[in-house]
């Protein structure tokens, strides 16, 4: 991973802010137009607040856990004032002994504009392959 492209910066902020549990430092990532496809209960969000709102229930519902996220397998391409990039994010839930609970694997493409000097995400989009047998998410790599 390349630190000085915004993809790989954005990466790193986002695995810190989940860490954390800081919705305003996740908040701080995205476009007030962010228009993301996430995974996880609803077919879309978007605009800022509802993507926010998103990350409050997130956040409130690991409760005392942390989500560690390991990020691999980056690409990302900039030109001008846009930037792209994917990659395989693992989420993992850490009890407070430093424990594994259970986790989950996912494939990450997001889509990054500068404006007035500063790179943020305007699209999101997280998937997992399907079983064709079974017609469930294969989340385990």
């Amino acid at each position: 991973m390349n630190p000085n492209d915004p993809v790989t910066a954005a990466l790193a902020a986002y695995r810190a802010a989940v860490y954390a549990k800081d919705v305003d430092a996740f908040c701080a990532l995205y476009d007030p137009d962010i228009h993301a496809f996430d995974m996880w209960g609803q077919w879309q969000h978007q605009g800022l607040a509802a993507w926010r709102q998103m990350a409050e229930g997130w956040f409130d519902a690991v409760g005392n856990e942390r989500v560690i996220v390991e990020i691999t397998e980056v690409h990302a391409e900039q030109a001008s004032d846009l930037a792209f990039g994917h990659a395989c994010l693992r989420f993992s839930a850490q009890a407070a002994d430093g424990s594994t609970l259970r986790s989950m694997s996912n494939r990450l493409t997001l889509m990054m504009r500068r404006r007035a000097g500063s790179w943020k995400i305007v699209h999101q989009h997280t998937s997992a392959p399907v079983d064709h047998a079974s017609g469930k998410p294969l989340t385990q790599r």
